[in-house]
């Protein structure tokens, strides 16, 4: 993974292994990302920062964006 998105990969961990889910509830930070039901236990910041992520991933595979640029 470029170095890019592994800031935002290593920071969404550490948040997701500190967030009640985890500590508390004992679930895995698989499952608690996946899982519906367990998406009220993960915090708001959790989720930007995995929305975050998601869109550094996506930056990388979708191509048109180098051409288009950011909007």
């Amino acid at each position: 993974m470029p170095t890019s998105c592994h800031d935002i990969r290593q920071e969404l961990a550490d948040c997701l292994l500190q967030s009640d889910c985890v500590l508390k509830q004992r679930h895995s930070v698989r499952d608690c990302l996946q899982k519906e039901e367990l998406q009220d236990s993960v915090p708001e910041r959790c989720r930007a920062i995995r929305k975050s992520f998601f869109d550094c991933r996506r930056g990388l595979l979708d191509m048109r964006l180098r051409f288009r640029g950011a909007q």
